[in-house]
């Protein structure tokens, strides 16, 4: 097998808005209630994976889920007389940051060979706890070769499982023996932690992985309050190197011991908070990057263009790159209708190791299948929506033909 890392970015779906339905993303909150522009948001996400493909890296995608959710729609009772964040939660374009669609263990590193994949279950928000039955849908298709692939139901309600954001993967290259890291949060503080310890625990069971490769770490409390909701607003990880701020776990030095015990090879670059405070870092998403390995070996970071926009964020990138570690390029993208949202590059994107002969095609980009994805967003997808049209019927129509167009495009229709 060709191990490879393939980068799964979610395609932003037309009922893309601004509810503000995520409390302690502070981006959300910022724009609740203005208003949206589906189709710049989607051809942004889709210039992105588009970059990708010119630097010869694999690319893949998953699509919007159904949206509005008449079943979430029926269970509320909705009738018009309910809160407008209530009423909203059914439209949420939210599974675009397929950073939260599973965890994913490698075949390398679990016990039988197999890549495993486990669906997030989100529950912490209603707007997100929707999902994962339509995700795990898609992802029985796209990895449904059961020799080299295994796909799980999500972790049990009980414990809050976020997925893919708050873990990360060291190793040598993608296609070695790795050790996961699992990120976790204590509950208490002024924004909820997301991510439970014990459903880190279960994933790591269910994968099959050696406990001796296997690290759990507490996030920071005061990166959750700061605004970090996830993990990947503040650390990012790229076969031997962990990009991180260093205000990003409970215990940095007894981390990094941890993940060095674990892996001795580990380079990090650790961003002091005198360079980067925690609040830039955040309202930039300065970690919330996509750490790619190029064709040549060596590493890019793939920013926000906010990041180049902030003096202090900068500075720092170019000392880096003028420096001689291991993160050679920064390239900026816009992906402004995402941030808006509270999701960056890492968001909107899921690391799946694997030969590409393995993944069912139609989830893999390439030119032709990106102009062809390119058309119908143009055709198909809202110019803008603004709040009021949220619970519309007209507005209903629009988006559920925009979603068949293109899964017809795609042929992909057993998904509608």
């Amino acid at each position: 097998m060709k191990l490879k890392e393939i980068n799964f970015d979610g395609i932003i779906g037309p009922s893309h808005n601004y509810a503000g339905l995520s409390l302690g993303n502070i981006a959300s909150a910022t724009h609740r209630g203005q208003t949206s522009f589906p189709r710049e948001a989607a051809l942004q996400g889709l210039a992105k994976m588009r970059g990708n493909l010119g630097r010869g890296l694999p690319q893949g995608f998953l699509l919007p889920l159904p949206r509005p959710n008449q079943a979430l729609t029926a269970s509320l009772a909705l009738d018009g007389s309910e809160d407008p964040a209530l009423r909203a939660a059914p439209w949420s374009a939210s599974s675009m940051w397929t950073a939260n669609a599973a965890t994913v263990s490698p075949a390398p590193d679990t016990a039988d060979g197999r890549c495993h994949l486990t669906p997030a279950n989100l529950i912490t928000m209603l707007h997100r706890a929707q999902e994962w039955q339509d995700t795990k849908a898609q992802l029985d298709i796209a990895f449904g070769d059961t020799e080299h692939f295994a796909v799980h139901d999500a972790v049990p309600p009980a414990f809050g499982d976020e997925g893919a954001a708050n873990h990360m993967r060291l190793c040598e290259n993608h296609g070695e023996p790795g050790v996961e890291v699992f990120v976790y949060g204590r509950p208490g503080g002024k924004f909820p932690a997301r991510q439970h310890e014990q459903a880190s625990r279960v994933v790591a069971r269910m994968h099959g992985l050696d406990p001796a490769r296997t690290v759990f770490i507490e996030q920071n409390p005061e990166a959750i309050e700061a605004g970090a909701f996830h993990n990947d607003v503040v650390a990012v990880a790229n076969e031997r190197v962990l990009f991180i701020h260093a205000r990003a776990f409970a215990d940095p030095q007894g981390a990094y011991a941890a993940i060095r015990e674990a892996f001795p090879a580990l380079e990090l670059v650790e961003v002091a908070e005198d360079a980067v405070s925690l609040e830039e870092a955040i309202r930039t998403y300065l970690f919330n990057a996509q750490l790619l390995t190029l064709p040549d070996g060596s590493m890019a970071l793939v920013v926000p263009s906010e990041c180049r926009e902030s003096e202090a964020v900068w500075a720092f990138c170019e000392q880096m790159m003028a420096g001689n570690g291991p993160i050679r390029q920064v390239i900026p993208v816009d992906v402004r209708q995402s941030m808006a949202n509270g999701g960056g590059p890492a968001c909107l994107r899921l690391r799946v190791v694997a030969d590409p002969v393995t993944v069912d095609p139609r989830f893999l980009l390439d030119e032709e299948k990106a102009d062809r994805i390119e058309a119908v967003i143009a055709q198909h997808w809202p110019e803008r929506i603004e709040p009021e049209q949220i619970g519309t019927d007209a507005l209903a129509q629009q988006v559920h033909a925009a979603r068949a167009a293109l899964l017809a495009a795609l042929d992909l229709s057993e998904l509608g």
